[in-house]
């Protein structure tokens, strides 16, 4: 893999002890890590409800963060294509995920706004001629995460995952965070691979390989600390 950034070259540089595996999955969740992960599951049981008005004022917000000053005609509407979803309707790309993923773009718009404009826009680098739609690919992001962490499980066991819980421990947007750091990351490796949305899938897959690698470094103790956040703008 190959990337625009300097970081990308110093990535391999860096490695993970099998020591540090094998403490990790020996490891037992302290009161406040179990309690963080069991609310962050939680949340991924709750569907996106389009009859609830605060799902449908989350909806708006996200549309206000993408493009403010322009009016939203409904929530059925042809300008919902404009951001990446599927149809008139986003309710029906929610199905797979769930309000979570939704969760996860209105923190990525409030929180990097600069890095969600850009990837909204796909402002930078040499771009294919079919783009991936945004929207739909932030809800992809968000059911790769949940899949890597293994957020389903009643308890994690893979190294990358078990890791992931004492980054939440530390901060409890870490899954949030994450979800913003895989995006640009997603779309650095879109870039460096020159792929169009036929090789969407390999660009996620390739993606959730590098991010196994970072969560399971020496030297990352909290969310910020891995390579690729160093891709977030604020």
């Amino acid at each position: 893999m190959v990337g625009p950034r300097s970081w990308l070259g110093s990535l391999f540089n860096r490695s993970s002890s099998g020591s540090k595996r094998e403490k990790l999955l020996d490891f037992r969740l302290s009161p406040l890590q179990e309690h963080r992960l069991k609310r962050l599951q939680d949340r991924l049981k709750i569907p996106f409800d389009e009859t609830r008005p605060d799902h449908q004022e989350a909806l708006r917000s996200l549309w206000n963060s993408a493009f403010p000053g322009v009016p939203l005609e409904g929530l059925i509407s042809e300008q919902w294509k404009e951001m990446g979803w599927q149809g008139v309707n986003p309710s029906t790309d929610f199905r797979g995920c769930g309000f979570v993923s939704l969760e996860n773009l209105l923190f990525f718009a409030s929180t990097y706004p600069v890095s969600f404009r850009r990837l909204l826009f796909k402002e930078g680098g040499q771009r294919a001629a079919w783009e991936y739609p945004f929207a739909v690919a932030g809800i992809n992001v968000s059911f790769m995460l949940i899949q890597m962490l293994e957020l389903r499980s009643e308890k994690p066991k893979t190294p990358a995952a078990l890791n992931f819980i004492k980054l939440l421990g530390e901060d409890e947007t870490a899954f949030d965070v994450l979800f913003c750091t895989a995006f640009e990351l997603m779309d650095a490796q879109w870039l460096a691979m020159q792929a169009s949305y036929m090789e969407f899938n390999e660009v996620l897959k390739e993606t959730r390989t590098q991010l196994e690698r970072e969560l399971v470094l020496e030297d990352v103790h909290r969310i910020n600390d891995l390579p690729a956040y160093n891709l977030l703008y604020k």
